[in-house]
């Protein structure tokens, strides 16, 4: 008897393994052992001088003066290909004083030095003496494990959900394989860095739908908020802000131990809420002392154009994203769509997320229950959208998509997970959408600094959309005769047969997802006090 109840129990474990292991291994095998544009090798430039010579100059680092091969296959920092690279080193960098500096956010600089400095000391070797080596294991520490946290958090926030065992592996499946996030693995970049941040906020923002919440998941909450700040000046802010926001609307919700006295839930709004300021305010503080002490301002430092007076810099005030620089309203809206459906749009490279479009409405529409969660995940991406919209108009740069939006996959497929849960019926939606995304991310191999057009790009995606609408067309009669199932054996109810029998399969809950559901429903309704559930990730 005692197997029997603990066999499930050993059976999650080992699938979550599975998925942990799978992603691990494709973020293994993506890292490439080089720098692969300005962005990364300013980053690594930065970490490099801090561990070696102890300062945020960069002047003498080997991605600034990249240093010529002594003889055929030498290791470079940079692809070999990449002539103009190997020539020139970065030039995403700001010139004070006299000396160079890395325009990127200075924590994941410093956090990232930590690992340097260790596998120095575990191997011997330094940045100039292996490149190659340097390059991979600070991919694999940062972007690589980004991935990973990003991949897991999805599965547990399936599970979570009380999804079925087929619908938690495609919607981990889709994340992984289907989005800009496989790309994004190859080469260091913030970006990524922000998208496993968000996955945990989103896992902590699912576990407002128990009963009881603990503080710990607010002081959570707060520190990875905080540590989202100081990796995007951009997406970072927004998510903080609409975190804190999600946190006072949860707070006079219908609660058992606030019931209907105002000053009650005033108290517990202001505990709540004070919590998850002073966890995400150290992050603050760190963030905006170390850009002091750089640039002289709290202001992000790579916003000023006078740091980009620099012979051969590429950089002018009509080009930095920072400040309001489109000449109308309508070459701001042009900008703003080109942002989601242009040939960078960030909708058309990752395909499942299509599906988000009428799921927000539908959860709007018909879940009363859920606007606190779907609002906020819509003000994160929304919020997030519309300020680089205002702020940029080169479109991110020389990049896969639209590099800014790389976070906004963790609160899609919290929306996308919110769908599936309460209309398991359109996963054949969600995995035809989710195969052509599959195809067009395999099409991106060259990484998230790809400098052209993917290849194919308005094929497939028209090729996605014909599929998904036409799954409909063949799906809807089927689905018509209600009040019977189609594959039962009382007389009078006939079975569809061909390519809707298919299709009627394939939007049908299983047993095993009933059951799964059943069991999720039970295990949430009492308050995890001790459990560890209590905490964002």
């Amino acid at each position: 008897m005692r197997d029997v109840i603990v066999s499930p129990k050993r059976r999650e474990q080992w699938l979550e393994g599975c998925v942990l292991l799978v992603a691990i291994v494709l973020a293994a095998i993506s890292a490439r052992p080089y720098a692969g544009s300005w962005n990364d090798g300013s980053r690594l430039a930065a970490v490099e001088l801090l561990v070696d010579r102890h300062t945020w100059i960069i002047d003498h680092s080997i991605f600034v003066q990249v240093p010529h091969p002594e003889q055929a296959g030498t290791p470079l920092p940079y692809n070999p290909r990449e002539t103009v690279l190997l020539k020139h080193g970065t030039r995403d960098k700001l010139f004070i004083a006299g000396h160079y500096y890395s325009d990127k956010s200075p924590v994941p600089a410093l956090l990232m030095a930590g690992c340097y400095q260790l596998w120095q000391w575990i191997t011997g070797w330094t940045a100039r003496t292996h490149p190659d080596r340097f390059c991979l294991a600070m991919t694999l520490v940062s972007s690589g494990m980004a991935y990973v946290v990003g991949v897991w958090c999805v599965y547990r926030l399936s599970r979570r959900f009380g999804l079925p065992l087929s619908l938690r592996l495609l919607l981990t499946a889709s994340f992984a394989l289907a989005t800009v996030a496989l790309p994004y693995v190859q080469h260091v970049n913030n970006h990524i860095l922000l998208l496993a941040v968000t996955s945990g906020i989103v896992l902590g923002v699912a576990g407002f739908r128990d009963d009881c919440v603990s503080w710990r998941r607010f002081a959570g909450l707060g520190f990875l908020a905080g540590l989202g700040y100081t990796i995007d000046l951009g997406a970072g802010p927004v998510i903080l802000l609409c975190t804190a926001g999600l946190i006072l609307s949860h707070s006079f919700s219908r609660e058992p131990e606030a019931s209907a006295d105002i000053p009650a839930r005033l108290r517990l709004a202001a505990k709540r809420i004070v919590t998850f300021a002073l966890t995400a305010l150290p992050w603050l503080l760190v963030h905006h002392a170390l850009n002091y002490a750089v640039g002289g301002t709290f202001k992000p430092a790579n916003a000023n154009p006078e740091y980009f007076r620099w012979p051969g810099s590429p950089f002018a005030l009509g080009n930095l994203t920072g400040s309001w620089i489109h000449p109308n309203i309508g070459s701001f809206l042009l900008y703003a769509a080109s942002m989601l459906a242009g040939k960078r749009g960030f909708l058309g490279h990752n395909l499942p997320l299509f599906l988000t479009i009428p799921a927000v409405f539908v959860l709007l529409r018909r879940h009363r229950e859920l606007w606190r969660e779907v609002l906020w995940a819509l003000g994160c991406c929304g919020g997030t959208w519309l300020l680089y919209a205002a702020t940029s108009n080169n479109s991110s740069g020389q990049c896969c998509s639209i590099r800014w939006f790389v976070p906004l996959l963790a609160p899609a497929y919290f929306v996308l997970a919110l769908f599936l849960q309460h209309y398991p019926r359109h996963r054949l939606d969600f995995l035809l959408l989710t195969g052509w995304g599959v195809i067009l991310v395999f099409l991106m191999r060259e990484g998230p600094w790809m400098g052209r057009m993917v290849p194919f790009f308005w094929p497939i995606q028209a090729a996605a959309l014909c599929c998904w609408i036409l799954s409909h067309r063949l799906r809807r009669p089927a689905l018509e005769p209600s009040t019977q199932h189609p594959y039962s054996k009382s007389v009078g109810s006939p079975s569809p047969s061909g390519a809707a029998a298919y299709l009627l399969w394939t939007t049908t809950p299983s047993s095993f997802g009933a059951r799964a559901n059943t069991i999720s429903a039970t295990s949430t309704s009492t308050c995890p006090a001790t459990s560890s559930s209590s905490s964002p990730a």
